[in-house]
């Protein structure tokens, strides 16, 4: 398990019941799993990695995002994880809703677009690629980019609450001005 999901890995409470939206190869919920005790279903489009997640021992649904959450009742899930997801959805807003009726505690990240080192290459007139955003501008398969600044207004627009809110840099967690040093946000959102 990589750094940066050991940090997200450790907001989840024990025990909980889990649903991974966009769960790739089922690197997280296996170790939620394993070292939390949790359960947990995710969803993923890919074919690959919905393989690669099931050979991990994951229970996985192969289902697109854009369609919703419409089979789960309202507070299905302890928590529901939206890791790097956000920016590969259309309806941004609706799939942030869902995440909220259908966990108690929603959990989601992205890649900040706003972290120093963007702002720093944006400068030089050219779209920043580095670890967090590894692609170029024309074969991202974002559809959006983000800042830790346009997620808190777009939370509170969506009736959400924030009750956690930080930057990750190098697997570290940021406190201190986390939109301009975390090269990833992390918000912990729950229904107002």
């Amino acid at each position: 398990m990589t750094t940066p999901l050991a940090v997200i890995a450790d907001l989840v409470p024990p025990g909980s019941r889990v649903l991974d939206l966009g769960c790739g190869d089922g690197r997280l919920l296996a170790h939620l799993r394993d070292s939390r005790g949790c359960t947990g279903l995710g969803v993923e489009i890919n074919a690959d990695k919905l393989i690669a997640a099931v050979q991990k021992g994951v229970d996985v649904l192969q289902l697109d995002l854009e369609q919703g959450l419409s089979m789960f009742a309202d507070d299905s899930f302890d928590v529901v994880l939206q890791i790097d997801t956000l920016p590969n959805i259309r309806h941004t807003e609706n799939a942030l809703r869902e995440t909220a009726r259908v966990g108690r505690l929603g959990i989601l990240s992205f890649a900040n677009f706003a972290h120093w080192s963007i702002r720093l290459r944006l400068l030089t007139g050219r779209l920043p690629v580095t670890p967090e955003l590894p692609y170029e501008w024309y074969n991202t398969p974002n559809l959006r980019i983000a800042t830790y600044a346009d997620f808190t207004r777009l939370a509170a627009h969506c009736g959400l609450r924030v009750v956690d809110a930080f930057g990750l840099r190098g697997g570290r967690r940021i406190d201190f001005a986390p939109g301009l040093l975390g090269s990833e946000a992390v918000f912990c959102v729950q229904r107002a």
